[in-house]
């Protein structure tokens, strides 16, 4: 089984901040993340990096806020992308 494709979406918003969201499923985890997904989800302008959500070999599940990296627990992709619009909006000062 190769790595499926299940969400591949980019926006530009009006004032050119950028959300781009990719979810992959894969055969096998990325370790040390117990689950079969790898994801990035990003949220900034070109070079600018504001809300990030990702997994990594060797990192796991984790979210970046301005420059501050933590660990996520992950439990859906519904839950990941709440999680996510909910920074973005909480940086943005508004809904989406």
């Amino acid at each position: 089984m190769a790595a499926e494709l299940v969400i591949d979406q980019r926006f530009a918003l009006p004032d050119g901040a950028i959300i781009q969201i990719k979810v992959w499923r894969l055969p096998e985890p990325v370790p040390p993340s117990p689950h079969r997904l790898k994801y990035s989800l990003f949220y900034g302008r070109p070079g600018e990096r504001i809300v990030g959500y990702d997994n990594e070999r060797g990192k796991g599940d984790h979210k970046h806020l301005g420059g501050v990296e933590s660990a996520y627990t992950f439990v859906s992709i519904e839950r990941l992308l709440a999680d996510f619009r909910a920074d973005v909006e909480a940086v943005r000062g508004e809904s989406l």
